[in-house]
């Protein structure tokens, strides 16, 4: 499948190469509005096409003639405001660009996750975007690394190795992953599951918080997290990187390097990722056996040209990922399988023990978009083969086989008086099979295809939007028996139709007001269907449900942007009423022979609602002060209780001081706080609340030249003080970990200071 996928793709590439090119010229100079000096070192995208340049010492750049039509672009560099203009490539005016200082962060950046390609403040939908800088700071993973800097977004986390995204309070399948234009589809029903993404290998994340089916059909009523590959180079061009950190709790030790090239337009990427970390260590000692490794390759090739670009992207994920279910001796030391206590020597080691988990993640994608006369057409073809294999013994006990094929196709038609329709198509097969010694849910297939039509409406200071989609899935379920479980054959079909509608106008030149309202939908999943066995990594025997029906979402948010020389901020208001909500429980007693709780799959309405937002104060020119707040509120209304794993409030505080420094650019020193409040609304049936508390982190760093690399090194310290804490989202804490001993839980993570050099040519 995969050598027919890529000599398809190979063939129509060499089709698009015969086109013909254009004579137009476009250059442009970039100026400091406040001393009106050039400024060199600025970055400038220009997404739809797939390329980034940077001014030169004069601050001019060209795009290069073959390039035509309308194009968002967008401006931006260390110390000065981001900015985005619509330019035509296709005139020979030169374009003076100034750009405003500003250490703040809520900038006009270009965000794509949307129906059609936008500045921020012309989206009514509430999208955050986190920069490639951004992603590189210390974190175990990508989600992590998010959860720290979006408001809004948490993390369900198993230790320091895995992390699931959650927005708004929804996780798992209510969560949509894209990386390089394609779902991200990997068994991902699990609490325990990760997303299967280099976290280096991202140009920058889109996270689009808040319904989105209108876009992405099931599965987005929480919203999206968009992975965007990076941009190409101009052309002649060769750049790359490489990384490397060193994190002391756990011995995280994590290397990556990139490549990649323009030729006359002709464009590669290659990149190598490695991790490895023993057992993390918490405030009261070691967790045995929580280290993991994880190894990925990612490669690009394809052309950019003046009809536009296609690109076929190959990656290749492993993780091994080792897992524990606590035993003690009678001093309440750890012990293994046949009683012996951990020793420092066995924490440390960086070959795991069994249980383990070994997840592996090959995909395909052919990435196009095409430059029309009357508008653009993107099209997106992807494989994924997602193996998840978990061991108690070499044979692996439990072993999935997921095979995907998707189709996502796009067409915008070009703006005329601010009008601009958008119609798309995306089609979804899956086939899983059973490998492994025990099942845990039957072999299955699942297919989907929806269309939507989408039209935008833009006035001066106001944009209003609106579209419709319909979806229609099957899910197809083999039926057996297997070692006396039983699995009943199913095949559900279910369809849906969604709306979405959304304003945002600019109040004055400092306030902008957004607006959204519509539905979305979730067709069940093929584990909350069908599971009949132990799921080892979740601790529990799992029962589904063939006659769930789809979940229904209404949501609304309102939020208000204000941004006025040394002040910026927004808050968003949001709310969630959610019919047939699919919720996994327990009852007391409800329980195995061998003592293992059985959760059975059920639904349920549920109300979610909260805040979210940040705000930023620039004290002096090089000092600024920024903070992060988010609030949910989720109820069970049918049984009139807590819904379980909501994520506690959070308001995050730091101060960060940017010295221009001779010889070295983009210093900083950064101090700042976390802090948590406590989570007393727990679904008190299997769940138990938690305290309150406080981190104080810490960061300095620099970027400097030798022989013309710039190389940027920073020190990165997390939870200094040594903090004692369980986060309301860990599945280790107190009644996740075991319903029988509602006390016992492993602490978070202790203090970690990470060390970290980058290298960029």
């Amino acid at each position: 499948m995969m050598k027919k996928f890529l000599f398809f793709a190979l063939s129509v590439i060499a089709t698009f190469n015969s086109y013909g090119q254009t004579d137009s010229k476009h250059t442009g100079r970039i100026l400091d509005d406040k001393k009106g000096a050039p400024i060199a070192g600025i970055t400038i995208k220009v997404p739809d096409l797939k390329l980034e340049l940077v001014s030169d010492q004069n601050g001019g750049f060209i795009i290069p003639p073959k390039y035509k039509g309308q194009h968002l672009v967008e401006f931006s560099g260390v110390g000065y405001q981001t900015r985005s203009l619509k330019i035509d490539l296709g005139s020979h005016d030169v374009l003076s660009i100034p750009l405003s200082p500003s250490n703040l962060t809520l900038d006009e950046v270009i965000v794509t996750s949307a129906a059609i390609s936008s500045s921020s403040k012309k989206n009514s939908t509430s999208i955050a975007v986190v920069g490639k800088q951004q992603l590189l700071e210390p974190a175990t993973n990508a989600i992590e690394g998010l959860a720290r800097l979006v408001p809004g977004v948490a993390a369900i986390t198993t230790g320091s190795s895995i992390a699931k995204p959650v927005i708004r309070g929804l996780s798992s399948n209510r969560v949509v992953t894209i990386s390089n234009g394609v779902k991200q589809q990997g068994n991902q029903w699990g609490d325990e599951h990760g997303i299967e993404i280099d976290q280096y290998g991202a140009d920058r994340v889109e996270v689009l918080r808040g319904a989105a089916s209108l876009m992405y059909g099931s599965d987005a009523l929480g919203g999206v997290i968009n992975f965007l590959e990076p941009l190409v180079p101009q052309s002649g061009e060769v750049k790359g990187e490489v990384l490397s950190n060193y994190s002391i709790n756990g011995g995280l030790s994590a290397s990556s390097a990139m490549l990649t090239g323009n030729q006359n337009g002709f464009v590669w990427r290659g990149r190598g990722t490695y991790k490895n970390a023993y057992s993390f260590k918490t405030p009261t000692g070691y967790f045995p056996n929580s280290g993991f490794n994880e190894t990925n390759f990612s490669a690009m090739f394809g052309l950019n040209k003046s009809w536009g670009y296609s690109h076929v992207n190959a990656s290749f994920f492993r993780n091994n990922i080792g897992f524990y279910e606590p035993a003690f001796d009678s001093q309440g030391n750890y012990i293994d399988a046949a009683g012996n206590r951990f020793t420092d020597r066995n924490f440390k080691n960086r070959s795991l023990e069994f249980p383990k988990q070994d997840i592996r993640h090959t995909k395909l994608s052919w990435n196009n978009h095409l430059i029309l006369d009357q508008g653009s057409l993107k099209f997106d073809l992807g494989y994924q083969n997602n193996q998840r294999r978990e061991h108690d013994n070499p044979v692996p006990n439990l072993f999935l086989d997921l095979h995907t094929l998707t189709l996502d196709a796009k067409y915008t038609v070009n703006e005329f008086q601010g009008w601009q329709p958008a119609f798309g198509i995306s089609a979804e097969h899956a086939k899983n099979s059973n490998k492994g010694a025990e099942f845990l849910l039957p072999d299955y297939q699942s297919f989907g295809a929806g269309a939507f039509g989408y039209l935008k409406k833009t006035w001066d200071n106001t944009t209003v939007n609106a579209g419709v989609r319909y979806d229609y899935r099957v899910n197809d379920g083999d039926g057996y028996v297997k070692d006396g479980e039983t699995f009943e054959k199913y095949k559900n079909h279910f369809s849906n139709v969604s709306f979405a509608t959304g304003l945002t106008h600019q109040v004055s030149p400092y306030i902008n007001l957004k607006a959204n309202l519509g539905n979305a939908f979730r067709s069940p999943n093929p584990a909350e269907l069908s599971s009949n066995g132990v799921h080892e990594g979740t601790f529990r025997y799992e029962i589904g449900n063939t006659a769930l029906k789809p979940e229904k979402s209404y949501q609304a948010d309102i939020s208000i942007d204000y941004d006025r020389g040394i002040f910026n901020g927004s808050i968003s208001l949001y709310s969630n009423l959610i019919k047939d909500y699919i919720y996994i429980s327990s009852r007391p007693g409800d329980e195995t022979a061998d003592g293992m709780a059985i959760y059975r799959y059920g639904q349920v309405d549920a109300q979610l609602y909260g805040f979210e937002g940040d705000f930023n104060i620039t004290l002096f020119r090089y000092l600024t002060f920024n903070n992060i707040f988010s609030y949910t509120y989720a109820k069970n209304k049918t049984l009139d209780r807590p819904l379980p794993f909501i994520p506690a409030g959070q308001f995050k505080n730091s101060l960060r001081y940017s010295p221009e420094i001779k010889g070295l650019s983009a210093s900083y020193l950064k101090v700042g706080i976390d802090n948590f409040f406590a989570q007393r609304r727990v679904d008190r049936e299997f769940e138990t609340s938690v305290s309150g508390y406080t981190l104080l982190n810490a960061s300095l760093g620099t970027t400097f030249k030798i022989r013309g690399l710039n190389i940027q090194t920073y020190v990165a310290g997390n939870n200094l003080l040594d903090k004692k804490y369980y986060d309301a989202l860990s599945r280790l804490r107190p009644g996740r970990l075991d319903h029988h001993d509602l006390s016992l839980g492993v602490y978070n993570p202790g203090r970690n200071v990470t060390f970290g050099l980058i290298t960029a040519f």
